[in-house]
């Protein structure tokens, strides 16, 4: 806490100051993003820092691997389908980007099996995305699979977003823009996934 607490007044000192007037707007007019990003829990992969976004301009999901589930309207608890339908239902975001990243534990979880100290929660998760892994372990050697599997769980979350009706409904209105995109934390390169599924460098 103690790191968080001197954190905290570093950006008091100088943050606050400097971006004052973006949060005194934000306070009185709320907040009215146009993109909203999907990405991973992974410490070093900070949308904002890879964006250069200020506050307000980006709606961040967090979760393990980036994953979008399917639809699936029921009584469980859904924390990833609720932060999408207030992102798009609510406040009208412009287009979603599913993050991946280099490194991914939770792709390493899916092409390699759950650690054995972590087996409740991550190994199901990481099921959403079985068919990245079939096609990640056609790759021959470990390097190529596990990158295989981060670029397919991109595309795995993008087929499950047009699964959820008020996304699909916009996209096809032309409201609502999908994109994919990897980040590769050893070189800080981003590649954006095209129309013929290959990711190229920005």
């Amino acid at each position: 806490m103690k790191a968080l607490l001197e954190g905290y007044q570093r950006f008091r000192a100088k943050g606050w100051p400097e971006q004052r007037r973006t949060f005194e707007s934000l306070s009185r007019n709320g907040q009215a993003p146009e993109t909203l990003v999907i990405a991973c829990v992974d410490s070093r992969v900070d949308p904002a820092m890879i964006f250069n976004a200020a506050p307000g301009e980006l709606l961040t999901i967090r979760n393990v691997a980036n994953l979008v589930p399917p639809y699936a309207p029921d009584a469980a608890y859904h924390g990833t389908s609720a932060a999408l339908e207030f992102g798009v239902r609510v406040l009208g975001v412009r287009q979603i980007l599913v993050l991946g990243h280099g490194l991914c534990g939770g792709v390493r979880a899916l092409l390699d099996g759950a650690p054995r100290n972590a087996p409740e929660f991550i190994g199901p998760w990481m099921g959403i995305a079985q068919q990245a892994r079939a096609r990640a372990l056609e790759c021959a050697s470990t390097e190529e699979r596990q990158q295989a599997g981060e670029h397919e769980v991109i595309k795995v979350s993008l087929a499950n977003l047009m699964t959820f009706p008020w996304i699909a409904e916009r996209v096809a209105r032309g409201d609502l823009k999908l994109h994919g995109a990897w980040f590769s934390i050893a070189t800080g390169a981003l590649t954006v996934l095209q129309p013929d599924g290959e990711f190229v460098p920005q």
